[in-house]
C-alpha cells in the first residue's frame, strides 16, 4: 500500500528541476514540491510597499501568477506529517523559506541547507535541520527595501529631470559610473606616434626568430638611423638570461571568477553563465554556484587528490588551501566544484558541458603542483653606440606541466627561442619598422566589469550578472564586440547622478552599505536603524534637487551651426535616440539637426487619429527605420502596424520574444536586417533572414548562414551561432 499524504514529509524547494533530483534521493516517505522562486514580493506601487513611519515594514503580496503554486503548497502542508524548507543556502533562499512560512501559515517547519545535490549531502542535511535564520532573512529584506527606496526616489527624479522611463539603482548606478569614468579617460586621451621596430634573424642553427627593439622610439630621425645602421651592422648575441619560474595553480571558482573565466574563454555573458550553472547545480552536477568562498571540503579535497594520483601520478598531487579575496565573504559555502570529480563531462547541452569542463579543470588543477617554466631572454646588438637600444626576445619553455595537465587551455601560446650562444653572430634576414599610435585604456568587457565590481566591493556574487543585464536592458550601455560602451543616455544619467548625488554612487558608500548588510546578516546590526540612518538624509537630498531645471540640455552647440528653420543658435539635447541639436528657441521653433549638423526632420502628421486616445498619428524615425505612432508618446504608446510592409516583406516567422509580431526586413546603417514588426514595443532584431526554426540550445531564432553553414543561431553567445565549432 502507498502511504497517505498525512504520513509523508513535505519538502519545499525553489525549482522544479531541483525538486525532481531531490525526490529521487529521499524516497517514498517524502513529497518534494517547488515554490518556483519567490512566492511573495513588494507590490509595484511604492505607496503600498513600505511603511516607513512604522520602521520600514514591507507589505508583501503574492507574486502574480503564483496563486496556483500557493494553493497546492497549502493543500499539501495541511496534510503533511512534517514540513522541511530546503531552499537555496543563501540570503535569498532564507528569505524565500520565510515567505513560504508566512504565506502558508506554517507552525513548526524546519530548515535544511546543502551546497550540493547529492544523496549524501541531502541525507546529512535532513539529519541536521535548524530554524530559519532571521538575521540572514532580514539582511535580504534590508537589501530589497533599500533597493526599492533608492530606485523609486532616484528614478522618479530622473524621470522628471532627464526622461520618463529611465532608472537609477543603489548598485546599478555605481557600475554605470565606473563605465563612464573609463569612457571619459578614452575621450580625453591624446594619441602619440611611436615606432615598433622588429628584426628577423637566424643563428648558426639557421632557425629564424624575431627580435623587437627594446625601446619604442618616438623620434622618426632615430628610427631612420636604427634602420640604416642595422642593415649594414654586424648583429651579435649580447646577452642570454635564463631563469626557472613557477606558475602556480589558481583557486577553484567563486561566482565572480567563474563569470570572468566563462566570459574570456567561452564567450558567455555573466547572466548566461549563471543560467547554465543553475541547471548544472539543479541536476546535481556541481556545488552551489553563488559563493565567494574558495574553500573545498576535506572529503572533496581527498577525492580530488586521489584522482590526480591515479590519473597523472604522485608528483602532480599537492593539497592546497586558498585565501578568500573578499574581506566581506558571506555564507559558509564551498567554492564551485563538481560533485563527482571522477566524471569529466556532464550536462544536457553543449553549453552545460563546456561550463562543467571549465569548472572540473579549475577544481582539479587547484590541488596540483605548480607548473615549472624556463624563462629565456635573448638580447642582440649591431652597434657599440649606447644611444642605439638592444633588440630582445622573451620566450619560455615548459619544463614540468604540473596543473596544466588538468587545464591545458590555460597554458596559452609561448614564444619559443632557438638555442643560441652569447657572442654568436646572427644573420639579419629582415629589418622593418611600423608606425603606431598609443592607445587609450580599453573599455570594460563584462568579465572586466565583474572583476572591477568585486575589487571595489560593489554588489555581491549573486548580483553581478543582473547589474550588467540592467545596464544593457536600460540601454545605458551597449555591447560592441566584447566591450561595454556607455550610450548618450547612460552618459547623461551618470553625469546627473555624479553631479548631484556623488555620495550615494561612490565606491566608499556602496561598499560600506554592503558591510552594513553583512552586519545585519551576522546579527550585529539593527534592520530598522540601518534603513533610518540611510533614508532620512537621502530623501532630503532628493527633495532639494526637485527644484532644478531639466538635465536634457547639455550645452551650446558649435556657434557656426544654426537652426535650419529660423537661423537662431542651437543647443545640444538628449533625445530618445541619443544626442541631437535643437533650436535654442524651442518650443517656439522646432528646428533640429543631428549631432553631426545635418537637418533633422521632426514627426510628420499623416492625417489620421490615434484609435486609442484620439490625438494625431505621426511618422517618426526610429533606430530600426520609420514607423507610425501617436503624437502624445510616451503618454500614449500606440504604434500602428505597417500592414503593407508586412504583406510585401513577410517572412512568415513569428517573433520569438513578444509572440505577437512578425520578423520583417528593414534597412539599417549596415544594410538589411530583420526585426519585429511590433517595434518599438518589441526590440527583437537579428542580422540575417530567419529560417523559421528555433535553436535547440537557447530557444532563439535560427537564421540563414552561408553555403557551408546554411543555418545558425541568431544569438551571438550561443555555441550554435558557430555550429562548425561544435562539430570539431
Amino acid at each position: 500500500m502507498t502511504k497517505r499524504a498525512s504520513e509523508k514529509t513535505l519538502v519545499i524547494v525553489e525549482s522544479p528541476a531541483k525538486a525532481k533530483t531531490i525526490e529521487k534521493y529521499l524516497g517514498s516517505e517524502y513529497v518534494v514540491r517547488a515554490s518556483v522562486g519567490h512566492i511573495r514580493d513588494l507590490p509595484k506601487s511604492n505607496k503600498k510597499a513600505i511603511d516607513i513611519d512604522a520602521g520600514f515594514i514591507p507589505h508583501y503580496e503574492v507574486t502574480p501568477g503564483k496563486d496556483k503554486v500557493v494553493k497546492e503548497l497549502k493543500h499539501l502542508a495541511g496534510s503533511a506529517k512534517k514540513i522541511i524548507l530546503a531552499t537555496d543556502p543563501d540570503r535569498e533562499g532564507e528569505a524565500i523559506a520565510w515567505h513560504i512560512v508566512e504565506t502558508l501559515g506554517l507552525k513548526y517547519p524546519k530548515r535544511i541547507v546543502f551546497h550540493e545535490i547529492t544523496r549524501s549531502a541531502i541525507e546529512e542535511a535532513v539529519a541536521h535541520p535548524r530554524d530559519i535564520d532571521q538575521h540572514l532573512r532580514q539582511a535580504q529584506e534590508a537589501r530589497r527595501v533599500l533597493d526599492r527606496l533608492v530606485g523609486y526616489d532616484l528614478s522618479g527624479l530622473i524621470w522628471k529631470k532627464v526622461r520618463y522611463g529611465l532608472s537609477a539603482g543603489r548598485v546599478q548606478s555605481p557600475a554605470l559610473r565606473i563605465l563612464m569614468e573609463r569612457e571619459r579617460e578614452i575621450r580625453a586621451f591624446k594619441p602619440e606616434a611611436y615606432w615598433k621596430i622588429s628584426a628577423t634573424v637566424a643563428g648558426e642553427n639557421k632557425t629564424p626568430f624575431e627580435l623587437l627593439c627594446a625601446q619604442e622610439p618616438t623620434d622618426p630621425a632615430l628610427v631612420d638611423r636604427i634602420l640604416a645602421e642595422g642593415k649594414v651592422g654586424t648583429w651579435k648575441v649580447s646577452g642570454i638570461k635564463e631563469s626557472e619560474a613557477a606558475r602556480a595553480s589558481r583557486a577553484p571558482f567563486t561566482t565572480s571568477t567563474l563569470q570572468q573565466a566563462a566570459s574570456t574563454r567561452l564567450g558567455f555573458s555573466p547572466s548566461r553563465t549563471m543560467q547554465i550553472a543553475q541547471k548544472l547545480y539543479e541536476a546535481g552536477h556541481i556545488t552551489y554556484m553563488r559563493t565567494d568562498s574558495t574553500n573545498i571540503s576535506k572529503s572533496a579535497q581527498t577525492t580530488i587528490l586521489t584522482l590526480i594520483r591515479e590519473t597523472f601520478g604522485e608528483e602532480y598531487a599537492q593539497p592546497k588551501t586558498y585565501q578568500t579575496r573578499s574581506k566581506n565573504a558571506q555564507e559558509a559555502h564551498e567554492a564551485i566544484r563538481p560533485t563527482n570529480v571522477s566524471v569529466r563531462s556532464r550536462g544536457a547541452s553543449p553549453e552545460q558541458q563546456r561550463l562543467y569542463r571549465l569548472i572540473w579543470a579549475r577544481a582539479i588543477a587547484s590541488q596540483m603542483t605548480d607548473a615549472r617554466m624556463l624563462r629565456t631572454k635573448v638580447s642582440a646588438r649591431f652597434s657599440d653606440d649606447a644611444s642605439i637600444p638592444d633588440f630582445v626576445v622573451n620566450g619560455s619553455r615548459l619544463l614540468f606541466p604540473g596543473w596544466l595537465k588538468a587545464d591545458p587551455d590555460a597554458e596559452g601560446e609561448e614564444t619559443m627561442v632557438p638555442a643560441v650562444k652569447e657572442g654568436e653572430t646572427l644573420a639579419l634576414l629582415d629589418l622593418r619598422s611600423e608606425e603606431k599610435k598609443t592607445e587609450p585604456p580599453p573599455r570594460y568587457t563584462e568579465a572586466g566589469l565583474v572583476k572591477e565590481l568585486e575589487k571595489r566591493d560593489i554588489g555581491r556574487p549573486s548580483t553581478y550578472a543582473s547589474i550588467i543585464k540592467t545596464l544593457l536592458d536600460r540601454e545605458y550601455a551597449t555591447k560592441e564586440g566584447k566591450a561595454l560602451v556607455p550610450t548618450d543616455t547612460g552618459d547623461v544619467v551618470s553625469s546627473f547622478l555624479e553631479a548631484h548625488f556623488p555620495t550615494y554612487i561612490s565606491d566608499t558608500f556602496t561598499a560600506e552599505m554592503e558591510q552594513e548588510l553583512d552586519d545585519i546578516a551576522g546579527g550585529n546590526r539593527s534592520y530598522a536603524k540601518t534603513l533610518k540612518d540611510f533614508y532620512a538624509p537621502f530623501l532630503r537630498e532628493v527633495k532639494e534637487k526637485e527644484k532644478m531645471d531639466k538635465a536634457t540640455t547639455l550645452g551650446d552647440a558649435d556657434p557656426l551651426i544654426i537652426c535650419p528653420k529660423c537661423g537662431s543658435k542651437m543647443v545640444i539635447k538628449l533625445g530618445r535616440s541619443g544626442k541631437f541639436l535643437s533650436c535654442s528657441r524651442f518650443p517656439d521653433c522646432a528646428g533640429a539637426r543631428t549631432i553631426d549638423g545635418k537637418e533633422l526632420e521632426g514627426p510628420k502628421p499623416i492625417g489620421e487619429k490615434c484609435p486609442e486616445c484620439g490625438n494625431d498619428l505621426v511618422e517618426r524615425e526610429g533606430r530600426f527605420g520609420k514607423f507610425i505612432a501617436c503624437s502624445s508618446y510616451p503618454k500614449c504608446k500606440h504604434i500602428k502596424k505597417d500592414e503593407s510592409a508586412m504583406m510585401l516583406n513577410s517572412t512568415g516567422v513569428k517573433c520569438n520574444l513578444c509572440k505577437e509580431g512578425e520578423m520583417i526586413p528593414r534597412k539599417g546603417r549596415f544594410g538589411v536586417f530583420y526585426s519585429c514588426s511590433n517595434y518599438p514595443k518589441c526590440k527583437n532584431a537579428i542580422k540575417a533572414k530567419p529560417t523559421g526554426n528555433i535553436c535547440p540550445l537557447c530557444s532563439s531564432l535560427m537564421m540563414e548562414g552561408t553555403k557551408t553553414i546554411p543555418e545558425r543561431c541568431s544569438n551571438k553567445v550561443c555555441p550554435n551561432h558557430n555550429p562548425h565549432k561544435l562539430m570539431k
